[in-house]
């Protein structure tokens, strides 16, 4: 016989990524649209090539007070 491995559901390779396409989509469905000044720091992470951290960095600078 061999071994088992187990598994835990917090392990980093559980869950998946949704594209910003089909996120667009699912949002629409809610009713959630992304305002003027979303779309331009989105577009201006994507020509800077921001990582993931980077990107939510900006998202929180934008909307901190002071």
């Amino acid at each position: 016989m061999g071994s088992q491995k187990t598994t835990s559901s917090k392990s980093a390779g559980s869950g998946f990524v949704l594209g910003r396409e089909r996120f667009e989509k699912i949002s629409a469905v809610e009713g959630i649209k992304l305002s003027g000044a979303m779309k331009k720091r989105m577009r201006e992470a994507d020509r800077k090539g921001l990582s993931a951290e980077a990107r939510r960095a900006a998202i929180i600078r934008a909307h901190s007070k002071g």
